[in-house]
């Protein structure tokens, strides 16, 4: 398995809406249960695309199978940091492609001169932890009893990273 990790690009939006829309339905890593409309995800990709912002897809031939970005805050004070998400399909998770996924997006944001970065995660999303750990993310909190989905109450960890 080749799998690359390029900027994402317009032809790459039917791809990412549904890895997203996959990895969303999944109810386990994501704050939504699907993906938004397929031309909200256009306008959002569209957006970042023109901002120049960090947002990066891996590539299995030219099938999207993961993201990373890390999206400015719009409020005065707070432009300076960024918020990241990224996902992966199951069948390309503990290859060490969410790894070059991060990296390459962390890269570019702190690039595009970001200087702190910030993240949720559900507890029980061990492995994702572990991998924002490892590329420098700390802990800074937890929010208890933050979601309830499908009978299970699960803390949502909230975890940031200065350069």
């Amino acid at each position: 398995m080749n799998v690359e990790i390029v900027p994402i690009n317009h032809e790459h939006i039917p791809g990412f809406f549904e890895c997203l829309d996959s990895v969303a339905r999944e109810r386990k890593y994501l704050r939504f249960l699907q993906a938004p409309p397929l031309e909200s995800v256009r306008e959002f990709v569209e957006a970042n695309i023109t901002a120049g912002n960090a947002q990066f897809v891996a590539l299995d031939d030219a099938r999207v199978v993961g993201w990373c970005d890390v999206i400015p805050k719009k409020m005065e004070g707070f432009q300076h940091v960024g918020v990241l998400g990224m996902g992966l399909l199951p069948d390309y998770r503990g290859q060490g492609i969410g790894t070059r996924l991060i990296e390459t997006t962390l890269a570019r944001a702190k690039e595009i001169g970001l200087e702190r970065i910030e993240l949720d995660a559900f507890a029980t999303n061990t492995n994702a932890i572990a991998l924002y750990e490892k590329v420098g993310f700390v802990i800074e909190g937890v929010k208890r009893n933050a979601r309830k989905i499908d009978g299970i109450v699960e803390d949502n960890i909230v975890m940031g990273l200065v350069f």
